[in-house]
């Protein structure tokens, strides 16, 4: 059983370690760990496959994080300065995309470009307070 445990928190930090999220060592070209990357992409697909949408007859919930107009810098180049001027984990922005979803979910919103930077600020302090305060 002691054997089983700990294969399996071995396979477990060797995931993390591959995300970005217990070493250096998985950094992107740009030095941003492999993780924050993949959030980043895989928000900003999500507001293209929203656009798409609310291009046809899809009605927005419209919430306190819509802005008039969309932000100049991509979510990646946001999330690349968030982490390189806040001094937040890696961990921090997991957690941050995963409270993006849920307020989505209970609000019956979408990720649009015009909310996307505001939800992704706000969820990230909010996650920082959670996670990084001592």
């Amino acid at each position: 059983m002691a054997n089983l445990v700990l294969n399996g928190m071995a396979a477990e930090s060797e995931t993390c370690m591959a995300l970005g999220l217990l070493d250096e060592s998985s950094r992107g070209a740009s030095g941003t760990p492999q993780v924050l990357l993949l959030i980043a992409s895989v928000l900003e697909r999500s507001i293209q496959k929203n656009e798409e949408l609310s291009n046809t007859a899809r009605k927005d919930v419209i919430t306190i994080f819509h802005g008039s107009r969309s932000p100049t810098l991509s979510i990646k180049q946001y999330i690349e300065r968030i982490f390189k001027y806040s001094g937040c984990s890696s961990s921090c922005l997991v957690v941050a995309y995963i409270y993006i979803n849920k307020f989505l979910q209970l609000t019956d919103g979408h990720l649009t470009s015009l909310n996307a930077h505001r939800l992704l600020i706000t969820s990230i302090m909010v996650a920082a307070k959670f996670l990084d305060d001592e």
